[in-house]
């Protein structure tokens, strides 16, 4: 039989030292941040210390090669390492995994010319600078790229660029950006008006306005004007027209990155869940005695379960190359839903105390409500998801390869 559910030795091993390095070295490192909150510059030198760490432990830039200091792992063995991470906030910067990195690290793994690796990508894989990821844009709806106004116009050698964008993550203190604008008035088809390209920052032209505050705080998205930027012609990433199709092409595998983040933090929801209800007496019996406390836990027990399957299998798929959009799509609605309820139930079990900040739900049920929207409105993902599944039965009769192609 060729299915197995289960981790090679070697990648199990790995998964328990992420969470041993998790509990031993970015959980104490995270409460000493809480303690000292608002101090910036403690902040960042507890951050390189994690990373110092996770260099020492043989944890550092999994998602990477080894040729470029990475661990050389696939999109399985990061569904591992990511879940047991992302039970931290920290987690993910402590191995250098964090968004928006990691996807543009696979970004220009895949499009940058080795001159563009060498001055980009090399510094991001050590961890001594960060980048950002511009295309979303405040007066077009973000999930239709073709609708995108930041226009850029070749002027000799140099291309100007002026437009609008928002909600870019990591854009304050970046080092560079890949920024998607328009190039082309006339493309074949719509997506192909679109290119990349790569800018260094501060950049004359490129002003952050403000950083916008979100429902959770204020985390470094930033809305940005861009007026006459002058960004080299050796500077576009991939050719003209390109830049819708690099930008699905980072999307993908990052919305499955997020789902692996997301699965950590549910299953950190569901453990407190759990034990809130072994250890809270109320009307005669434990929590964990009444069924309608036992119906939550058991609907979110099931949706772990179904998370987790869906995120490993559509590894699973980018892993042997096969087209998986489809599962993509799937598991990022299926993830984010399951995200917010699974919290959303914990804080009800837990009921004032989870209502309040003594605990960790709260900023997690803020967080999680991003997640419905992130990398594609949940509305957006049906969509295509219903389109796939239309698509496979006028193609074959049977919609068997939208719902996963599975030999069952």
């Amino acid at each position: 039989m060729a299915i197995d559910f289960s981790f090679p030795p070697e990648i199990d091993e790995l998964r328990l030292k992420v969470r041993r390095f998790i509990e031993e070295v970015v959980r104490p490192a995270e409460a000493r941040i809480a303690e000292r909150q608002g101090d910036r510059r403690f902040l960042i030198q507890s951050i390189i210390e994690m990373r110092v760490a996770a260099k020492d432990w043989g944890l550092w830039l999994p998602h990477m090669p080894k040729e470029l200091g990475g661990m050389g792992l696939g999109h399985v063995a990061m569904a591992a390492v990511s879940a047991e991470a992302a039970k931290s906030g920290f987690g993910p910067f402590a191995l250098n995994a964090q968004a928006p990195d990691e996807g543009n690290m696979h970004t220009l793994l895949h499009w940058a010319s080795e001159a563009q690796k060498e001055k980009y990508l090399r510094p991001l894989c050590e961890g001594v600078v960060r980048s950002c990821f511009a295309m979303t844009e405040p007066e077009v709806a973000g999930s239709d790229p073709t609708l995108i106004q930041t226009r850029a116009v070749l002027d000799g050698d140099t291309w100007v660029v002026n437009g609008h964008k928002w909600f870019i993550s990591g854009a304050s203190g970046a080092k560079f950006a890949i920024l998607i604008a328009r190039t082309e008035d006339n493309p074949e088809i719509p997506q192909a008006a679109n290119s990349a390209f790569l800018v260094d920052l501060p950049a004359k032209g490129w002003n952050v306005v403000r950083d916008i505050a979100t429902m959770s705080g204020q985390h470094n998205h930033a809305e940005i004007r861009i007026e006459d930027l002058r960004v080299p012609r050796e500077n576009m990433l991939g050719g003209r027209g390109q830049g819708h199709l690099l930008g699905q092409a980072r999307l993908g595998p990052a919305r499955l990155a997020h789902c692996m983040r997301w699965i950590g933090q549910a299953e950190v929801a569901l453990d407190m869940m759990v034990d809130r209800a072994l250890n809270r007496f109320a009307h005669g019996s434990w929590l964990a005695e009444k069924q309608g406390i036992q119906w939550m836990i058991a609907d979110s027990a099931m949706e772990m379960y179904q998370c987790k399957l869906m995120v490993l299998h559509a590894a699973y798929k980018i892993d042997r190359g096969e087209d998986f959009r489809s599962e993509v799509s799937m598991a990022k609605h299926f993830v984010a839903n399951s995200l917010n309820r699974i919290v959303d139930r914990a804080i009800q079990v837990h009921g004032a105390l989870g209502y309040s900040t003594d605990t960790p739900l709260a900023l997690m049920a803020q967080h999680a409500r991003w997640a419905r929207f992130a990398d594609g409105a949940d509305e957006v993902h049906q969509w295509r998801i219903a389109q796939r599944t239309i698509d496979a039965y006028k193609k074959d009769k049977s919609t068997r390869a939208a719902t996963g192609n599975l030999p069952l």
